[in-house]
């Protein structure tokens, strides 16, 4: 199902006499233009201008059309990246299942290292790839090291971005009232993300 359309707010100015630009001010894309342009101008560049949002949107939120094959094939290549060059058998454990599931109520993902599965709450579609992408290898380090003890922190920060990943993650929670939060408390099999 595709996205529905923006509301679009077109400006005009006199000033402006080339250059077309867009940007999102809440919910809605305000697209700027030369005063001087037609109407059939002024569609297309409206069109254009979404076209591109859709286009940056999707190079920064890459879960939102991911599926689980995408996850998976993310999952491995970070794997490969941050993971296999620390893993003393030069190979870190690779998930048999990376999927996407309703919202978790406390998590943000999960990860069942007995049967290699790591679930990803729907919540973080929406989020950058560099959260994405930090989600991904903390579960994915769960697959070795089921805790969050020195080592698990250790191989989680393998990841260049996680620290600011999960300023991000509390903040998110924090603004939308969410109980998520990253407990060291967490059951070996189920991690409390």
């Amino acid at each position: 199902m595709a996205d529905p359309r923006p509301e679009v707010e077109v400006r005009r100015s006199r000033r402006r006499k080339r250059t077309v630009d867009a940007h999102r001010e809440g919910s809605t894309v305000v697209v700027n233009i030369p005063a001087s342009m037609s109407r059939a101008q002024e569609q297309h560049w409206v069109e254009e201008m979404l076209r591109r949002l859709e286009r940056a949107d999707a190079r920064r939120r890459p879960g939102r059309r991911a599926g689980d094959a995408d996850l998976a094939a993310r999952a491995d290549a970070l794997a490969a990246a941050h993971l296999d060059p620390i893993a003393p058998d030069g190979a870190w454990p690779r998930p048999a299942l990376v999927r996407w599931t309703k919202p978790m109520r406390t998590r943000w993902a999960s990860c069942t290292p007995a049967d290699a599965t790591i679930r990803l709450s729907e919540r973080l579609r929406d989020v950058p790839g560099w959260v994405l992408d930090h989600v991904l290898v903390h579960e994915l380090v769960h697959l070795r090291e089921p805790h969050h003890g020195p080592a698990f922190r250790a191989a989680e920060a393998a990841y260049p971005r996680s620290e600011r990943a999960i300023g991000y993650l509390e903040g998110l929670a924090a603004g939308a009232g969410l109980p998520i939060t990253d407990t060291d408390g967490g059951d070996a099999d189920e991690d409390d993300d």
